[in-house]
């Protein structure tokens, strides 16, 4: 093993160009692999960071029926021709006993109702419409963390205030409003009133901040001229916002209105966030496959320039298999430099983008050190060189002494 070694040590450093080549291409691979998956995270963590500001991982919530036609026989034709969506009230119906139900699901972390009012926004002569969302404050930023986003203002000063809203940092700055100034709501029902203003929120989402409110869960049920048990939608977390769509499937059974997980409401972005990760995987992986094949040709290379010291060695009483380790030991050799270069080079490109500032809904580059993405394209480095040498490492313990010592 020693003497194989020394063997593999020999090749790697007579002939230094080839070596550095063979480093750089797995250290290029290595670092963008590292780099554009780690990249490819961020996108979703930034992304998933956007969307659960605003969106539970289920909404529970009475979905619109279609009518249905007035005779029901198979020979006669439908009176009603081109159906129509029933203007029916779409609240649920005891949603306590639902949110109760709700609750003892095992996967289930937070439920907590709401009811979405469409408003008009009125200071002086301005007016901007919008939403306004009517919470249980406590319940709310415990599945929203609304504190982390709020810019002005104290969060708590809404639980004590039935008059209180906090509105996005869009809507504070059309209408020129600040922290105690008076705000009037008018809602879809032609209900007024004024509200006093307890914060303001910034979630770096540009429509959001420009058309959303939080109230009271019974302010809001006043502006659309309702009772206490008025709930438009039951919005849940679960411990893994992987399994939403699993436990939605369940939630619709046992409560028997629709439960609508995240991804299922965001089918656009998943879509563009699967065809992102579709795109990055394959590049990064092709890159660091044509860094295997770049060990591979300089190895098949040193087969062909070495053949006839091969042939010594074997005619010496070296076997196959010794053969083999001599240039696997040069390819897990050329292998670890490049992977211990390329982790570097990933390290120093992330923390220079991490400190880029883009602006707008993204803030800071969405990238960041991703411990499973580095041990991941470490061990996928290792065994694309480990192949990349045992190929013409194979090759060259086939080699026939006596042909060659012939030649």
């Amino acid at each position: 093993m020693n003497i194989n070694s020394t063997i593999a040590k020999t090749y790697i450093f007579s002939n230094k160009k080839l070596t550095a080549v063979a480093v750089l291409g797995v250290l290029l691979g290595m670092s963008v692999y590292i780099f554009m998956n780690s990249l490819l995270v961020g996108f979703d963590k930034s992304s998933n960071t956007s969307i659960f500001r605003n969106t539970s991982h289920i909404r529970v919530y009475k979905d619109d029926e279609i009518s249905k036609p007035l005779i029901n026989h198979s020979e006669s034709k439908s009176i009603i021709v081109n159906p129509k969506v029933v203007p029916i009230n779409n609240t649920i119906i005891n949603p306590n006993l639902v949110m109760e139900t709700i609750l003892k699901q095992k996967k289930v972390t937070v439920v907590t109702p709401q009811v979405n009012t469409s408003v008009f926004y009125n200071n002086g002569k301005s007016q901007i419409s919008g939403i306004s969302v009517g919470i249980k404050p406590d319940e709310a930023n415990l599945m929203y963390d609304i504190k982390s986003f709020m810019v002005d203002g104290n969060f708590d000063l809404l639980k004590s205030n039935p008059n209180g809203i906090i509105i996005g940092s869009g809507v504070a700055e059309k209408m020129n409003l600040a922290i105690n100034d008076n705000l009037n709501l008018t809602s879809s029902k032609s209900i007024n009133r004024k509200f006093k203003v307890v914060g303001i929120f910034k979630t770096n989402n540009s429509i959001t901040d420009k058309t959303k409110s939080y109230i009271n869960l019974s302010a809001s049920q006043q502006l659309l001229k309702q009772g206490n048990n008025y709930i438009t939608d039951i919005n849940v977390n679960v411990i893994d916002p992987e399994i939403a769509e699993k436990v939605a499937e369940k939630l619709t059974q046992i409560t028997g209105y629709k439960a609508e997980g995240w991804k299922q409401a965001n089918e656009t972005l998943m879509a563009t966030n699967k065809m992102r990760k579709m795109i990055i995987t394959f590049v990064s992986f092709t890159i660091l496959l044509v860094a295997g094949f770049g060990i591979y040709n300089i190895l098949n290379m040193t087969v062909s320039q070495k053949i006839n010291d091969i042939a010594i060695l074997k005619a010496m009483g070296f076997k196959g298999k010794d053969v083999i380790r001599i240039f696997v030991t040069q390819a897990i050799s050329i292998g670890i430099m490049g992977v211990i270069g390329g982790v570097i080079m990933a390290t120093i490109l992330i923390t220079i983008l991490k400190r880029v500032y883009l602006g707008g809904d993204i803030g800071y580059f969405p990238i960041d050190y991703e411990p499973q993405k580095f041990v991941q394209g470490v061990l996928i480095g290792l065994f694309i060189t480990f192949f990349a040498g045992y190929i013409p490492a194979k090759k060259a313990a086939n080699v026939d002494p006596i042909d060659i010592l012939r030649k």
